[in-house]
This record gives C-alpha cells, sequence and structure tokens, in this order.
C-alpha cells in the first residue's frame, strides 16, 4: 500500500509531467454548440454512455440504447434530448440530476472507432413535443433528458482500437471459464431486471 501512496498524483503539476500537455488540435476541438457533423453522428448513433454525479460527487455510468434516429432528438443547435425507455426504475443517474444537473455524455457509432462527446446541465420532462419522433414500435419515451449543451467534440480513437471492441477475433481473449462466467451472468441481469 505504500508504494501507492509513494507514487500518488496529487497535483496538477505532477499529472502534466506525467501525461504531458495536450496538442493545439486537442485544445482548441471543444466546440460550444452543435455542427453538421455533429448531427449527423447523432443521427446515426444507437447508443450513449450518460455520466452523472450526485451532489456529494458520488458518481454512475449509464448506458442508453434505441434504433439509431430514436435515441436522440437534436432540439437545437445548444440542446439535444434523450428518450428513457422502461427499464429497471432504479434510475440512479436521474436521481443524481435531481442534486446535481452536470452530464457528460459520450456518443457511439458501430464500426467507428471514434465518439462524440457532449459535457452539459440536463433536466428531466415528462413529456415534449418530440416525444413522438423518439418512439419505437409506437411507444413514446416515459421521460426525456434534455441537456443544455456547453461542450461538444469527436473523441480520439486510440481506446476503441486498443479494445478491439468491433474486431470479434478479440472478444475472446480471456480464459474460457471467465468467458463462460460473464455470458451466464449477462443473460441472468436481463432474466431479472422485468
Amino acid at each position: 500500500m505504500s508504494d501507492l501512496h509513494d507514487h500518488a498524483v496529487l497535483t496538477l503539476e505532477q499529472l502534466v509531467t506525467v501525461i504531458g500537455e495536450p496538442s493545439e488540435r486537442a485544445r482548441t476541438k471543444v466546440r460550444h454548440h452543435l455542427d453538421d457533423d455533429d448531427r449527423d453522428w447523432l443521427a446515426t448513433s444507437p447508443l450513449c454512455f450518460l455520466a452523472t454525479s450526485d451532489a456529494q460527487g458520488r458518481c454512475d455510468v449509464s448506458p442508453k440504447g434505441d434504433p439509431p434516429g430514436s435515441l436522440v432528438h437534436v432540439v437545437d443547435d445548444h440542446t439535444v434530448a434523450l428518450a428513457e425507455r422502461p427499464g429497471n426504475r432504479r434510475v440512479d443517474g436521474y436521481r443524481n440530476l435531481l442534486g446535481n444537473p452536470h452530464v457528460g455524455l459520450v456518443f457511439v457509432v458501430p464500426g467507428r472507432s471514434d465518439t462524440l462527446r457532449i459535457n452539459g446541465s440536463a433536466a428531466l420532462v415528462s413529456d415534449a413535443p418530440w416525444f413522438d419522433r423518439l418512439a419505437v414500435q409506437g411507444r413514446r419515451p416515459v421521460l426525456g433528458l434534455v441537456v443544455t449543451i456547453e461542450e461538444v467534440f469527436g473523441h480520439c480513437a486510440k481506446s476503441l482500437v486498443r479494445a478491439g471492441v468491433w474486431h470479434p477475433e478479440t472478444w475472446g481473449s480471456s480464459a474460457p471459464q471467465v468467458r463462460e462466467r460473464e455470458e451466464t451472468q449477462v443473460a441472468s441481469y436481463g432474466a431479472a431486471l422485468y
């Protein structure tokens, strides 16, 4: 345990010493509104991850998924809205929003290794005119998450490339008994939720 304390990174100066400074391109890629490429990305994305934290700073990350075009609605260049479907009703992230409206969203498009990141503040709504546009199989969302964009930018592809998430030949790299256990657990999670 002492080794961890001896090598702890506790200041910004230490962090920069280890990691270095971002390139000019990375530093200036942040925008405060959507552009046409962002809109195209959102229209194609079937999956995003919603990060929240409560008033005490405890974090949650929840996946949100729907068919492309039904996951997110672009309200305007500064606002997007996500559909919430019936699920396990834990709503951990939404509980967090009631005490802390700040969110981070990462949108994924299958086969693409880069992602789109949106940071902003969010509010929950129980109905809105655009709920009909987000209907899936005739079912409207039960809630909408409206996000006012503070930052939007394309995120580097390196992590998904290293992980090999779109390359099935890399998926079986863990020991067979671990793979079998994970598959069983995933199937049981779905059965227990509803």
